[in-house]
């Protein structure tokens, strides 16, 4: 028998596991901090300790003669342990050792080491993430996910489908990385529980919570290139139940430069603010309730060296002008029943007003979304359902939003269109070591009809946590925009024709995943993370 007291910052700590990790054995302390292993045999036992937040405890012990050995273990905290939470594998907070599925977690401190104005830019200094410029002269890009194209990549704010459609070109710059509390990355189709954009993979901007924010801060930085940056943020009370949060972004870049002397700018001009502001209220046993709302304004050119806004539109000197206005406003609100369940909305409307050359293209863009989801666990089971419904509004200048009219005329017709969707998703924990995640997704598009994503997870660990390994197939599919996402698809001397329907794109992936923490005296830790797919 081996039994014992444990002791945290010398109070008696419950809830805390106790591992004989060489016979796969596991105990908890009861309130008094008492743990006991009854009926063990002769032999080596191996004792550890390695809870989230607490250094890690190891000893040897060897029962001869069927003796018992009685223990008194004194820990102490450490910060430097402390396990992230991630929420974008299963819409819950949970820890990352603990999600079946893999997600990167990249914190505000990780782009403070490198800092650049957007998001778009920050994302270059993550393995695996590879943004791409698309237009040489206008500089507006996409992120790329394991060599897939922007479009097949989903980007989040606060797990609200914000950047999709016109977004996915002109959008991500205006995301200031001032706001930004974590970004989370799951690498592979993840349309099981976000649906249309999910294939490639998937990005989460968390934004920063009021209440941890500081009371006011400022960041301003300049390049050689004469780039100005500024961030601003201050939190205030409203009341004893409500904390707001109110960031300015302002961005400018207004010296042309042209060091190939190709006669073009090197780099797009641009004039962008943005305005950020988040509110949480609390309210009774913890529920939800935030809501926030951002706009932003750019102005961006690029061309030949000497065009300024008197030849925008007009075909005497070449340049590329683009105002971008933008709104967005999402949320979180926890329904007042002993259950949990969870609204979720978001909306926004995107006006592009541009011209390439003397070519115009104007675009207005509507999308709402909303999703409610009820979890519930029951004993190894952990059980997700969720409906969810998206609206899209699109009208452009271009033949994509043309149509025939009875009396044979060609008139504009505003694309509108519902995307209705419901899942479900089961986490079974057969034990410590493994975890299953089964989930299955069912969408339905006026034009496509049914659209099916099933998705696979399954986790094995180590019994003290330190080796992970998870296996992950499912599903992802897209709804192509063609002329959304691409906004040179009509120009130069060429036809658009397209030969037959198009159909919502489906990609089905494989994923090996796996994790190792190494803990050492003089290191606080090391991570090993791989990943083929």
């Amino acid at each position: 028998m081996i039994d014992g007291y444990i002791f945290l910052n010398g109070q008696k700590a419950s809830k805390i596991d106790v591992y004989l990790i060489n016979h796969n054995l596991v105990a908890k302390t009861d309130t008094n901090g008492y743990f006991a292993f009854n009926n063990l045999e002769n032999g080596i036992y191996i004792l550890l300790i390695d809870e989230k937040r607490i250094k890690s405890y190891k000893s040897i012990h060897e029962i001869i003669n069927g003796q018992s050995i009685r223990l008194n273990i004194r820990l102490n905290e450490d910060i430097s342990n402390i396990d992230e939470i991630v929420i974008s594998s299963n819409l819950k907070e949970v820890s990352k050792l603990e999600s079946a599925a893999p997600v990167e977690i990249y914190k505000s401190e990780f782009f403070n080491a490198n800092p650049t104005p957007s998001i778009f830019d920050a994302l270059q200094n993550v393995n695996g993430i590879r943004p791409q410029l698309n237009c040489n002269i206008c500089n507006t890009g996409d992120i790329h996910i394991n060599g897939l194209e922007g479009p097949y990549t989903m980007v989040l704010i606060d797990g609200m489908p914000i950047v999709s459609g016109l977004s996915t070109v002109y959008g991500l710059s205006g995301i200031p990385q001032s706001l930004i509390d974590r970004i989370e990355v799951i690498k592979g189709p993840a349309s099981t529980l976000y649906g249309s954009e999910a294939v490639g993979g998937l990005i989460n901007v968390i934004t920063k919570k009021p209440e941890k924010s500081k009371s006011f801060s400022t960041d301003i930085f300049g390049t050689s290139w004469a780039e100005i940056n500024l961030d601003l943020s201050t939190k205030f009370k409203v009341g004893k139940k409500s904390i707001s949060l109110i960031g300015l972004n302002y961005y400018n870049y207004n010296l042309p430069i042209d060091n190939n002397l190709d006669g073009f700018t090197d780099v797009t001009l641009q004039n962008r603010i943005s305005i950020f502001n988040k509110w949480n209220f609390e309210r009774k046993e913890n529920r939800i309730f935030s809501i926030a709302a951002r706009y932003i304004y750019e102005n961006r050119w690029g061309g030949e060296m000497n065009w300024n806004d008197l030849f925008r539109g007009s075909d005497t000197i070449y340049g590329e002008s683009i105002y971008t206005k933008r709104w967005e406003t999402f949320g979180s609100y926890q329904l007042p029943f002993k259950e949990n369940i969870i609204y979720m909305f978001s909306a926004n409307g995107h006006d592009h007003d541009s011209y390439y050359g003397d070519l115009k293209f104007q675009a207005k863009q509507y999308i709402l979304f909303n999703q409610l989801t009820w979890n519930k666990s029951h004993q190894k089971h952990d059980i997700l359902i969720g409906a969810a419904l998206r609206y899209t509004s699109y009208d452009d200048s271009t033949p994509a939003t043309e149509s025939t009219s009875s009396t044979g005329l060609v008139v504009n017709e505003i694309n509108k269109s519902l995307l209705p969707g419901i899942f479900i998703q089961d986490e079974i924990k057969f034990n410590l070591r493994n975890k299953l995640i089964l989930g299955f997704r069912y969408d339905y598009h006026q034009l496509h009809g049914n659209i099916l994503s099933p998705r696979v997870n399954y986790k094995i660990n180590s019994i003290d946590n330190k080796s992970i390994l998870r296996l992950s197939i499912g599903n992802g599919y897209r709804i192509a925009n063609v002329f959304t996402e691409d906004h040179a698809a009509l120009t130069g001397a060429r036809d658009v024709v397209f030969s037959e329907e198009l159909h919502p794109e489906t990609s089905w992936n494989g994923n090996i995943n796996f994790e190792r923490r190494i803990y050492s005296e003089r290191i606080s830790s090391i991570n090993i993370d791989a990943s083929l797919f």
